[in-house]
């Protein structure tokens, strides 16, 4: 695994482009790097974890151990933290494989990458902060992509202070839009969904919990074949955390 490798399912890959990489390339002072013609839209610092999404619940996967500075371009969201070890949650290693052994120390430096070919969703979640009764302070956004084989979504969670990520959950909504209606050559649309995709461009910003489809997502294959065939968690064991 190399230093800047992604940990687990993101960043998502095309089944039909196997000369990708998997995570960003960074430069000295471990910014993303964009790509010829790529524009750097805006920079946040946000917790960052991995899960799946299924009909039964969310089962999380892995959580960086500190805030990471998440890149948001025109072409892709990318994530890099510099904090330490990454955090796999309780009872989903699988021992089956080396890449998922406990023993196994992960690098200090982690990241990965979205592009916009794959989310199929975004969900806003607020939430109260810590210990207070008052209205929420904090928000959780689901950056949810589809995957082959399986209804299991891979998603990317990022989670923060409520104003920083509800302007966040625009710009990606929007970003996305703008993506997919100006690159025919690589997500084709229907009209309905061309449709959609513009008023997503133009919609007011993102209030309280919601839930936005993206029309015209392509969908991942996730990094292992054992990471489709996982033991169910066991009950109480759903949530993100170390």
């Amino acid at each position: 695994m190399r230093e800047d490798m992604s940990p687990f399912f993101i960043a998502p890959h095309r089944f039909d482009a196997p000369e990708d990489n998997f995570a960003p390339v960074l430069d000295r002072h471990h910014e993303v790097v964009p790509e010829p013609g790529e524009r750097v839209l805006g920079r946040y610092l946000t917790s960052v974890a991995g899960c799946l999404l299924s009909p039964t619940g969310t089962r999380g996967q892995w959580v960086l151990p500190a805030p990471a500075s998440v890149t948001v371009t025109d072409r892709r969201l990318a994530y890099v933290c510099l904090a330490g070890d990454l955090a796999l949650v309780a009872g989903k290693i699988d021992s089956t494989g080396v890449r998922h052994r406990r023993n196994v120390r992960l690098p200090r430096l982690v990241s990965g990458q979205v592009c916009w070919q794959w989310p199929s969703r975004l969900e806003l979640r607020p939430t109260p902060s810590s210990g207070t009764d008052g209205p929420p302070q904090e928000a959780e956004l689901l950056v949810v992509c589809d995957a082959l084989r399986t209804i299991q979504q891979p998603t990317l969670a990022l989670r923060g202070q409520l104003g920083p990520v509800t302007e966040l959950a625009r710009l990606i909504r929007r970003t996305v839009a703008c993506f997919r209606i100006s690159r025919p050559e690589l997500v084709e649309l229907a009209p309905p969904e061309r449709d959609v995709l513009i008023r997503r461009a133009t919609a007011a910003p993102m209030t309280g919990e919601a839930r936005v489809t993206l029309p015209g997502s392509l969908p991942v294959e996730f990094l292992s074949r054992d990471d489709y065939y996982r033991r169910p968690q066991p009950a109480g064991r759903d949530a993100v955390g170390s």
